[in-house]
């Protein structure tokens, strides 16, 4: 065995295997502490009754979340019909023509609230923040159909964006372009980026 290998790997290529399973570990507690920090201001009571948010019509289905590929076989193995299509480096779901009052429902939605629990995508855990590109820029916005928190004021939301959620949006981001979505009209923007795209 060669100095600097492990277990006949060579040291190049441990690193590399070390680099990747650190990032995991990182995001893993990212994505927790995201949660976590949303549940501050929006409980979980309120969203299993509600459910609006996995639940789209023809005029919001653009807003159906982007999924990583080890999602889409969790949800396609409890659901084999699902169909997703390739978006940006993620996959969204493949949904039909909507028409009139038609809905798309999420197929992680169950009864018991989504099948994916805490492992819910990206697009998911920050709701009712998204964000989008407007003029050139990145920024954090406000989906207000969400009830829980339509009523509280902007300043509230934006403050609770200043306590780190912001940076931990933009920099996943950074990791995950393909979650910015154009910005739709009607999303009050709450925070823009501070550096341009």
């Amino acid at each position: 065995m060669k100095i600097g290998c492990c277990f006949g790997i060579p040291r190049a290529e441990t690193l590399k295997l070390t680099k990747k399973l650190l990032l995991g570990i990182i995001i893993a507690i990212y994505h927790e502490r995201s949660l976590f920090m949303l549940k501050k201001i929006l409980s979980g009571e309120a969203c299993a009754k509600c459910r609006l948010c996995c639940i789209f019509d023809r005029y919001d289905v653009w807003e159906t979340p982007v999924f990583t590929a080890e999602l889409c076989e969790k949800i396609k193995a409890a659901r084999p019909d699902t169909q997703f299509v390739t978006k940006d480096g993620g996959y969204i779901f493949r949904v039909g023509e909507l028409r009139g009052d038609e809905l798309f429902s999420c197929p992680a939605l169950t009864e018991n609230g989504c099948m994916l629990g805490d492992e819910k995508p990206f697009d998911c855990r920050i709701w009712p923040y998204r964000i989008m590109e407007v003029g050139g820029r990145r920024a954090i916005t406000f989906a207000s159909i969400c009830d829980e928190l339509y009523h509280r004021p902007l300043s509230q939301l934006v403050d609770f964006l200043k306590e780190g959620l912001a940076d931990k949006i933009f920099a996943y981001a950074d990791q995950h372009p393909e979650i910015v979505k154009p910005y739709y009209e009607g999303y009050p923007v709450l925070m823009f980026e501070r550096k341009p795209l």
